[in-house]
This record gives structure tokens, sequence and C-alpha cells, in this order.
């Protein structure tokens, strides 16, 4: 059965592109075919798996604004179970594109239709922001996964975002879960990263996942070579916490 992840969390630099990258990865090197969308303009994701935005013609873009399939936009990846569809610059401006045009918000989750017999994940990296893009995301996914960057103001960044799940609940997708909140950038050292996972692990209980992301040199270099943390350095701290979060999640849907 197909699950749609939005990996989403207004505030930036919380490692939602590190997290999209390396969990579709993770789910592919397990033999899990897996689709990463890049719905973020500045086109991370995509660059994160070896794919240059210079080289793609097509992108998310167009499928928001033009009548075509998924299909003819999806790219391949050096992992063999994992495909793309890349962002573009072009997506900069979509916020306000999209204002004036009819079903704005489902648009995402229209194009998503038929995707079961071709995937078992996809992963979907949304903007760092509340607008419209990531509302499609929320609209189309079956759960939420949130990074928190280990940090002082990580509770206050929370809020605004529940409230967004809540709304889209009510409004659009009823059957929106959470599917976890994910501790990156994580130093068992530090006092202050232990005090936000007490403090997070207090509040939302098992909605934390139990995998931490730490901070780790590999995984920060990583992208620079166009390569998933599992292909650049796979004994790395950052590429087992990674492939252990995969399991979290294969282990939940299998119960």
């Amino acid at each position: 059965m197909l699950e749609i992840f939005a990996i989403a969390n207004q505030k930036g630099g919380v490692g939602k592109t590190t997290t999209a990258v390396n969990l579709a990865a993770s789910l592919a090197v397990a033999e899990k075919k897996t689709l990463l969308i890049d719905l973020d303009p500045q086109a991370n994701a995509g660059s994160g798996v070896g794919i240059d935005k210079k080289d793609i013609s097509k992108s998310i873009y167009n499928i928001f604004f033009e009548k075509i399939s998924l299909d003819e936009i999806i790219v391949k990846t050096p992992l063999p179970s994992l495909d793309l569809v890349p962002s573009s610059d072009s997506l900069v401006g979509a916020e306000i594109e999209l204002v004036g045009m009819e079903n704005r918000e489902q648009i995402l989750k229209g194009a998503l239709q038929g995707l079961q017999e071709t995937y078992e994940f996809v992963i979907i990296d949304c903007p760092p922001s509340m607008g419209l893009l990531t509302i499609n995301a929320l609209i189309a996914a079956h759960a939420v996964i949130i990074p928190v960057q280990c940090e002082y103001y990580a509770m206050e960044g929370l809020s605004g975002l529940m409230k967004t799940i809540r709304l889209i609940r009510n409004t659009y997708n009823r059957d929106l879960k959470i599917c976890g909140i994910l501790l990156t950038m994580y130093d068992g050292r530090n006092n202050l990263s232990r005090q936000v996972e007490k403090e997070l692990r207090g509040f939302f209980d098992k909605q934390v996942f139990t995998t931490v992301i730490p901070r780790n040199v590999r995984l920060s270099e990583a992208p620079s070579h166009g390569l998933p943390v599992l292909l650049y350095d796979i004994s790395s701290k950052g590429a087992k916490s990674y492939l252990d979060l995969a399991k979290e999640i294969l282990d939940r849907k299998e119960q």
C-alpha cells in the first residue's frame, strides 16, 4: 500500500531536505520503490541525489501550471529503487501564481493519483513556509514527518505547524496523521540538546521518533558531492541514523 509522507516544518534549517533525501535513499536501499518529490524552489533535494537542475527540462512547476502527467517529469537517480520529481527556480513565484487558480490547494493530490502500482513510498520535501505549496503537500499526504532542530526555540516553532495540520484535517484531509517528530542536529554532549529532547518527549510522548539524527560531518558533506549519506559514507553515524529511521517507519507499517 502506497504511503505518502510530507517532510514539513515552517522553520528553515531544521533538516527537512536532509531528512527527505536520506530517508528516501534509506527506503530505496531497503528495496522499497520510492519517489522523492522536491517541492522546494531551492531544488536541493534533487542535487542531493545527484540530479543537476540545469539538466532538467520539466519540473514539479509544470505539474501545477500545465496539463501534464507526473510520468513526464520523473527522473531516475543513481539508486535503482529511487526516482525523483525535480524542482526548479520557476517554483519561486508559484505561490503568487496559484492564488487565483481553482482548486489550487489540491493540485498535487490530483497529480499523485494512480501511483499505487508503481511506488510504496512518496517523500515530499516541503519549502520552509506554510504557503500553498506546503498546503498542497499536506492535503496530498497520508502523514507528516516533522524535523525539529535541537535548539532553544524548537517547541515554539511546532505550535504553528500543529495548528495548520489541525486546519487541514478539518477542511481537506481528515485522515492526515503525524507520523512522527524527528529530533535533528542532536549532540548528546550538549545540555540543550538533552533538554529539548526531554521536553519534546515529555509533551508529545510516542509521537517523537525513537531515532534521533546527530550532528555529523559526513551528513553535512554528502550534499556537496551530490550523494545521499548512504552512498557517501555508509559507515557514518549520519547514515546509520537514517537507516534506523527507515527501519522504524517500516516496522510501524508492518504492525
